[in-house]
């Protein structure tokens, strides 16, 4: 009787701990990989029309559309997409890191980051820009001179425009382009420069529709790629497959003209995988 007695307590035992050990790891959550029912993207959570955190914790933007598309040809489901926001300066770290599975974040693919990181893509050929009220007669960069142009502090596309097209142009520089944004409003500068597509997410914001337009300089070209950790190359073929399906089934341009559209949006047609528009 005895024997049988710490038999049954041992067997109780053995069976709470094998309890307690599958519960631990059920708990694990998925670090990017695709694996344990959870996938990390890696957007920006402060540009309207492309990747912004909502107020009621939402996401919304042409980026978050494409990586919920690619995510959803992966294998995950909406709610089982993590977003994480990933600055500019810490997207290859991130990367690296593993924190995420892949970036889509105004991501320009450019040589010197493709040692660093690989990319799926392009998703979407931007081009710096300008923006203006409705009614500027700026229509060319040396309109400039003379005027007032704002961009954020860090930013080379204000005075790379500076110093080629409008030398005496007034270059004000600000923490964020909100603050440029609202300054073009009021009449406190002329114009606004940045990528296009940036510049077309903030004039679509409800409170902004009907106010800007784009001049459409087209002065550089910014081929936006899915970053991928360097040596990835199955997710990059995956992406590459999920974004040339979003093309072919109309979800991209749906994407475009949802995100862009009210700030009317010249959009170049959608890059051939694999091809740079330098």
């Amino acid at each position: 009787m005895q024997l049988r007695k710490v038999t049954a307590v041992s067997a109780a035992v053995l069976a709470l701990a094998v309890s307690v050990t599958a519960c631990g790891g059920g708990d694990k959550k998925d670090s990017g990989s695709s694996g344990g029912g959870k996938i990390k993207v890696g957007i920006k959570f402060d540009q309207p029309g492309l990747g912004l955190q909502n107020p009621d914790g939402s996401f919304s933007g042409f980026d978050v559309d494409v990586a919920t598309y690619v995510a959803g040809q992966l294998g995950y489901k909406p709610n089982q997409i993590e977003f994480v926001q990933t600055k500019s300066a810490d997207r290859e770290n991130a990367l690296a890191r593993g924190d995420v599975k892949f970036i889509a974040a105004t991501y320009s693919i450019t040589d010197e980051r493709k040692a660093k990181v690989d990319f799926a893509g392009p998703y979407l050929l931007a081009h710096q820009d300008l923006l203006v009220k409705k009614d500027s007669t700026i229509s060319k960069g040396t309109d400039l001179n003379g005027k007032k142009l704002c961009s954020v502090t860090g930013s080379t596309s204000a005075q790379n425009l500076q110093k080629t097209i409008a030398p005496k142009a007034n270059l004000k520089k600000v923490g964020t382009y909100s603050e440029c944004i609202a300054g073009l409003q009021s009449g406190a500068v002329d114009a606004v420069t940045t990528d296009d597509s940036i510049l077309a997410g903030f004039a679509s914001q409800d409170k902004y529709k009907g106010q800007f337009k784009l001049a459409g300089l087209k002065l550089s070209n910014e081929n936006y790629g899915v970053g991928v950790k360097k040596g990835d190359s199955a997710t990059v073929d995956k992406i590459n497959k999920a974004l040339e399906k979003m093309v072919s089934d109309g979800s991209w341009q749906k994407a475009v003209d949802k995100n862009f559209g009210p700030a009317d949006y010249k959009n170049e047609p959608a890059p051939k995988i694999g091809v740079i528009v330098k």
